[in-house]
């Protein structure tokens, strides 16, 4: 099978109808959209088919906006159509510019479907697991199973995937050793699947195969990262770096073939570690984008792990990770549900917003000088329409002063009339002449 990936357009010096949308949504010009396409530095993730329903291209790498990835999906616990659809709603409503359908339950094939249909960003997903859950066991599964269900979704429109080819037989025992094992489910199958059959990974052994069904829909590989490190204690250990040596000759093979490539990454990393993780991934993979998951900065905070990894997602980002995937509350203790959804969505919106500050992104910052300006001018509703969640803002302020008048009033319930220090000020300038009250601006668009 062949196809025209956008990697086979940039190359050639072709500037695709998604490369131009592409540069205009990062203000950008389509030749710098092209030449970093055609370096293997940006990707492009559009499936063909996913192109022919209502699929709005976006780029993941270095030139281009930090991006955030939301989890989705069913599990055998819970398995809801219309509460995946819900999850959906939210992610993109609240700004998420991927989401992965993690399935591994219920209706697999029906939930992707309606995911794919209903979604303008870029769909992910993971075969392996829709694979075992085929094949009925580990021990059953073969490779045959395994890229039958990469040839299957691609079918379906997903626009990348994650496969654990990367993780070799001879890696497992480096990670057997760790505080918290083989964190990755991906990884832990294929760990397993090896052990068992006393033989290779078959995602690496068949790579190539691998190679030609991506490169016939446009798919995307997100080469995973099996022995991420669960731990701030199995960071950056042998069997990371590893599996990370093996990812970037795969970037290597995938690229000969015309296919596009990002490179996933831990995990748990303490603050100290993060810098170094990205410039390795950046070395040793060639500089392919990297997909990072947070990284959490600490392990003592379940139920809150929205906040220590938006924290390491922030870092990591402002050292060159150009996609963040998302963590919510739930992680290590169940599935999100769409409240927890968009509340992930909103912490890594900060996170990446924050990354692009401290890389000095042009124009980057006009949206917090709009809202600073707001804010003094006690523009209320301008404050709120410029905020990353319009509705939680206007929520909070108006549970203690909810009615119209307050819109402009020159205080808030934190201070009060007598104690507003942006009051204060004002009318220290009034006094003395030096500026007139700021009007409202509208120049800056919310999104």
């Amino acid at each position: 099978m062949t196809g025209i990936t956008q990697l086979v357009s940039a190359r050639q010096g072709t500037i695709t109808s998604q490369m131009r949308r592409v540069a205009e949504r990062e203000g950008l010009p389509p030749e710098l959209i092209r030449d970093e396409t055609a370096r293997g530095r940006l990707i492009i993730p559009a499936n063909v088919h996913h192109l022919a329903k209502r699929l709005d291209p976006m780029a993941i790498g270095a030139v281009a906006k930090v991006k955030i990835n939301a989890n989705i999906g069913s599990s055998a616990v819970e398995a809801n159509l219309d509460e995946e659809l819900a999850k959906l709603h939210n992610a993109v409503h609240y700004g998420a510019d991927t989401v992965m359908d993690l399935s591994t339950g219920g209706d697999i094939d029906a939930i992707r479907e309606a995911i794919i249909d209903a979604s303008p960003v870029p769909v992910g997903t993971v075969p392996i697991y829709q694979a075992v859950e085929a094949a009925r066991s580990v021990e059953a599964l073969t490779a045959d199973d395994l890229l039958d269900m990469i040839d299957h979704q691609a079918r379906q429109g997903v626009d990348y995937v994650t496969v654990h080819c990367g993780i070799l037989r001879e890696h497992v025992p480096l990670a057997l050793g760790r505080v918290t094992g083989i964190v990755s489910r991906g990884g832990s199958l294929l760990a397993y699947w090896m052990m068992h059959h006393n033989r290779q990974n078959p995602l690496y052994t068949h790579f190539d195969r691998i190679l030609e069904i991506a490169r016939a829909y446009d798919v995307t590989l997100s080469l995973g990262d099996g022995l991420r490190p669960g731990s701030l204690a199995d960071a950056t250990d042998k069997a990371q770096l590893a599996e990370l040596v093996t990812l970037g000759e795969l970037t290597a093979r995938a690229w000969a073939q015309d296919v596009q490539v990002m490179i996933e990454g831990p995990g748990h990393i303490p603050m100290h570690q993060i810098e170094v993780n990205v410039r390795l991934e950046k070395e040793l993979c060639h500089e392919a984008p990297f997909y990072t998951l947070g990284p959490l900065v600490t392990d003592v905070a379940p139920g809150y792990d929205h906040i220590t990894s938006a924290i390491g997602a922030a870092m990591i980002g402002w050292f060159g990770a150009d996609m963040l995937c998302y963590v919510t509350r739930k992680e290590h203790l169940g599935l999100p549900n769409p409240e927890e959804v968009r509340e992930g969505v909103i912490a890594y919106k900060i996170a990446a917003h924050a990354a692009d500050l401290a890389r000095r992104r042009p124009a980057a910052r006009d949206r917090d000088d709009a809202l600073s300006r707001a804010r003094y001018a006690f523009d209320w509703n301008e404050q709120f329409r410029l905020a990353l969640d319009p509705e939680r803002a206007r929520e909070l302020h108006d549970e203690a002063l909810p009615a119209e008048y307050f819109k402009s009033a020159e205080f808030c319930a934190m201070c009060g009339p007598k104690f507003c220090s942006m009051h204060i000020t004002r009318e220290i300038e009034r006094k003395l002449g030096q500026r007139e009250p700021l009007e409202r601006s509208q120049a800056v668009p919310a999104d």
